[in-house]
């Protein structure tokens, strides 16, 4: 019986691995055709067995993955990237025909690019947000303390979940807190890493990465925790505190209004939180800095 049981348990973390590892390719890889084959044969294993790992996983199958992933980073673009044509934001997200684009864009949004982009986000948005905070929350913040910086790659281990939902990301956060005691770490950064705008994106498909990036790993020998790199590059780094741990406003306030008039523009990367509190773990405050990728238009 408890051969057996480490027989699931091995099994079940490998498929875990599988799908955290699709999920990052396709992230890595939204601009380009994704090869379903040539991801499979990476993992030694039939296309089909790919296929019912990630559905089975996800409870969506990875065509409709990439599609969905697309078609959100695109409703995102269109409106933080106002230098960028239509078609170039296709072409950043995947698509190469325009016309395709349009028509796929149109059956998930009810309207066309060039609709969503001219005001037509704002009865979407409002339709997701109509239980929301978010729905008139867009705080004054001083544009001051924003500053324009360079990272470094950081090694991430991770825990990602779907969908925003406050009590799974406390039992995440408390899942990463209890791995870094097992290890006995104290030296350690932890992320919040977003890669959908809750403003424009239904909150039941928003993906959330809780993350650690440890300052030493002399002490981490093995471990089932996956693990990816987040990218370094070029940040607009906001410091932000709040006592009702609503991270969603700003996020909403930097896509929506400091990004558009910034005369910078966004890449299909994720933005993150580095926390110094962890509103998660700590009473509901927030005191993090806020990390937006950013290009020169």
């Amino acid at each position: 019986m408890i051969v057996l049981l480490m027989q699931k348990k091995n099994t079940r973390d490998i498929h875990i691995d599988i799908t955290n590892k699709t999920m990052s390719y396709i992230y890595q890889n939204i601009d380009t055709t994704i090869n379903i084959d040539d991801l499979a044969l990476s993992f030694n294993i039939s296309k089909i067995h790919l296929h019912k790992i990630f559905k089975k996983q996800m409870k969506i199958n990875i065509y409709e993955s990439i599609k969905s992933i697309r078609l959100q980073k695109a409703s995102n673009l269109l409106l933080t990237n106002k230098y960028s044509t239509i078609t170039q934001i296709a072409n950043i997200c995947g698509y190469s025909s325009h016309s395709s684009f349009i028509k796929a864009f149109k059956n998930r949004f009810e309207q066309t690019p060039k609709e969503w982009r001219n005001g037509g986000h704002e009865v979407y948005s409002n339709r997701i947000l109509k239980n929301s905070l978010l729905l008139n929350s867009m705080p004054t913040f001083d544009e001051t303390k924003v500053r324009i910086v360079k990272t470094e790659d950081k090694k991430i281990y991770y825990i990602r979940q779907k969908g925003y939902i406050r009590e799974e990301g406390k039992k995440k956060w408390q899942q990463l807190q209890a791995w870094a005691l097992t290890y006995d770490l104290k030296q350690y950064q932890q992320i919040g890493i977003y890669h959908d705008n809750p403003a424009i994106t239904q909150h039941n498909k928003c993906f959330y990465i809780a993350a650690i990036s440890l300052d030493n790993e002399d002490k981490l020998l093995n471990t089932s925790l996956p693990s990816n790199i987040l990218k370094g590059g070029l940040y607009a780094a906001f410091d932000i505190y709040s006592k009702e741990a609503e991270v969603g406003w700003f996020i909403k306030w930097v896509y929506h209004n400091w990004l558009p008039n910034s005369g910078f523009e966004t890449t299909t990367d994720p933005s993150y939180v580095i926390m110094h509190k962890n509103h998660f773990l700590e009473n509901n405050e927030l005191d993090a800095t806020f990390y937006l990728p950013i290009c020169n238009t």
